[in-house]
């Protein structure tokens, strides 16, 4: 699957969202440095994130589970589908 999101490309986030849900796309910090990717699983206090174009992304199939303290909002523009 092609990303849906295009370098540069400006998005909308919110922060106030207690729950992550699965299919849906968040910023998080990871390595000093905000990424985009959509949640595949989570657990009580983490994350696993994949990237929409998973031949080319690095995701946690990579880099693992994600602290939940780290995920910083979940993206609400533009609308990304699977």
């Amino acid at each position: 699957m092609s990303p849906n999101l295009e370098p540069g490309q400006l998005v909308i986030g919110i922060n106030w969202s207690v729950r992550i849900h699965p299919g849906e796309v968040y910023i998080f910090r990871h390595a000093g440095m905000e990424k985009i990717k959509r949640v595949e699983r989570v657990s009580s206090d983490r994350v696993f994130f994949i990237g929409d174009n998973m031949a080319s992304s690095s995701d946690s199939r990579h880099f693992g589970w994600v602290d939940k303290s780290h995920v910083l909002a979940k993206i609400i523009w533009p609308r990304v589908h699977n």
